[in-house]
C-alpha cells in the first residue's frame, strides 16, 4: 500500500451490491476490505478481485459487537488507516410472515444486522475516520419510504438507517462526513456467489416500469459511491440519495 492509497472497508462487500462497490473502488485505486459473514462468497470474491487491487476478507457479522470491533482492528492493522465505512451488509427475509405472526426474534435479527450493524461498525471506524477526515456511506433502500405489505423489520430498518445517517453526519462533521443511499430494484443475480447465481428473471415489462428504462445494476449504486467518496462531493453530507431509476416518483393508478 502506498501512502496515498485509500482504505475502504464494504460490509456485506462478497456478494450483490457491495461487490459492485467493492470492484468500483478497487478500480479506481483504493485497497478493500470486505467483510462479510459468508466465508464461501468472501473467499470467491477474494480470490476474484485480487488482480485488480488490494484487497482483503475480514469475516465479519456487523450484528455481533465483538466481531464489528475485530473488523476495525485488522483492517487498521494491517492497512494503517481507514478512509471510508461502506455500510452494505443486510439482511432481508424471502417471505415474509404477517405481523402477528412475526417472531421477536425474526424482528431482531433484521433490526440488529441492518441498523445495529451499522452503529456498531461506525463505533468503531470513526477514531480512524476522524484521522483521515474520511467518509461513512450508509445503504438504506427505497422502503425506506414506501412498503409493501408484510415488511414492517426489513422497513423499519431503513427508516431507522435514514435517521442514524443524518444523526451521525452531525455529530462527526465537519471531519466525517456521513451520507446514504436508497436504492430501488438492483438486479444482482449475476453478483452472487457461484453456488448461489441464478440466471436474472427480468421482463420486459419489469424494465418498461421504470422511467429510466430499465431495471438497476449494482453498478448504478457503485457510481455514486464513487461520487459520494470523493473530494466533488465534500459540500455534501447528512443526504439520502434515492437512486431507483425514478421509480418511487411515478404515480400508479389501477385500471
Amino acid at each position: 500500500m502506498t501512502s496515498a492509497e485509500k482504505v475502504a472497508v464494504i460490509t456485506g462487500g462478497a456478494q450483490g451490491i457491495g461487490k459492485g462497490i467493492a470492484k468500483k473502488l478497487l478500480s479506481a485505486g483504493q485497497a478493500v476490505v470486505l467483510a462479510d459473514l459468508d466465508s464461501e462468497a468472501g473467499e470467491e470474491t477474494l480470490a476474484e478481485f485480487t488482480p485488480l487491487g488490494n484487497v482483503r476478507f475480514i469475516r465479519t457479522d456487523v450484528s455481533d459487537e465483538g466481531s464489528a470491533e475485530n473488523c476495525i482492528a485488522r483492517s487498521v492493522a494491517e492497512f494503517g488507516r481507514i478512509d471510508a465505512l461502506v455500510n452494505n451488509a443486510g439482511i432481508a427475509r424471502a417471505h415474509n410472515p404477517p405481523l402477528e405472526s412475526l417472531s421477536l426474534a425474526d424482528w431482531a435479527r433484521v433490526i440488529n444486522t441492518n441498523l445495529t450493524g451499522c452503529f456498531l461498525m461506525a463505533k468503531y471506524a470513526i477514531p480512524y475516520l476522524r484521522k483521515t477526515r474520511g467518509c461513512i456511506i450508509n445503504i438504506a433502500s427505497t422502503r425506506a419510504l414506501q412498503s409493501e405489505p408484510d415488511t414492517e423489520a426489513y422497513s423499519a430498518s431503513k427508516g431507522g438507517l435514514l435517521s442514524l445517517s443524518h444523526a451521525l453526519a452531525i455529530s462527526l462533521g465537519p471531519e466525517v462526513r456521513v451520507n446514504c443511499i436508497s436504492p430501488g430494484w438492483i438486479d444482482v443475480s449475476q453478483w452472487r456467489k457461484t453456488s448461489a447465481r441464478k440466471a436474472a428473471r427480468l421482463s420486459e415489462a419489469d424494465h418498461r416500469q421504470h422511467p429510466a428504462g430499465r431495471v438497476g445494476i449494482p453498478e448504478d449504486i457503485a457510481e455514486m459511491v464513487s461520487f459520494l467518496l470523493s473530494e466533488g462531493a465534500g459540500f455534501i453530507t447528512g443526504q439520502n440519495f434515492v437512486v431507483d431509476g425514478g421509480i418511487t416518483r411515478k404515480m400508479i393508478y389501477v385500471d
